[in-house]
């Protein structure tokens, strides 16, 4: 996979004098925690969707039963995963494409990730450090890097993605929990979907 770079309401009846008010400390802090507490609660939230909308594709869906137990696993996973300054991303190699894979923040569900181009400026892609492209297709890994706030242009697909600068990374896992429809379904076959983009459910 070569390195990419990237393309880059009316007027009031009286008037209003405001007082000076003196902030103590103490409200300050009070304001950090206050932040503080509702970014928890977000990410509880999060993560009691992610677990919900397992059980609830597991219910509407016809699937093997290790299937079905490998999601309700993956989504428990996702709900315990701590918050941080790092993303998890899911390898997803196409040998006619050039994207490597999704990425999404920690404690959000796969359907929120994003399929993002690498930029390897300051670390290479695990498979690219081994000389084995595409060799780690669907595994999972902890990565440490940020958006540039750019996109790049991916010829095959005719379109633009968001690119990551990916600057380390730790595997999570070689077998994680399946989050595409064919993964889940066992159908259609890889060679049938070798021009398909899937997108995680």
């Amino acid at each position: 996979m070569p390195r990419h770079s990237a393309a880059k309401a009316g007027n009031s009846s009286f008037e209003f004098c405001p007082a000076q008010v003196a902030i103590a400390p103490g409200a300050k802090l009070h304001k950090r925690m206050s932040i503080e507490a509702m970014r928890r609660a977000t990410q509880f939230l999060l993560a009691g969707n992610v677990l919900l909308s397992a059980v609830l594709l597991s219910g509407c869906e016809t699937m093997p039963q290790g299937i079905q137990q490998a999601r309700v696993e993956m989504a428990q996973h996702i709900a315990a995963e701590p918050a941080g300054d790092y993303f998890t991303g899911r390898r997803y190699y196409k040998a006619d494409f050039k994207f490597w894979g999704y990425v999404r923040r920690p404690g959000q569900p796969w359907t929120a990730a994003q399929l993002v181009m690498l930029n390897e400026k300051e670390k290479l892609a695990p498979d690219r450090e081994r000389l084995e492209f595409g060799s780690d297709n669907n595994y999972e890994y902890k990565l440490y890097g940020s958006f540039s706030g750019q996109t790049v242009y991916e010829p095959a697909s005719n379109g633009f993605y968001p690119e990551f600068i990916l600057k380390g990374y730790e595997l999570i896992s070689t077998n994680p929990g399946p989050i595409f429809r064919s993964q889940i379904q066992g159908r259609p076959t890889p060679t049938e979907l070798r021009y398909t983009v899937e997108k995680p459910e």
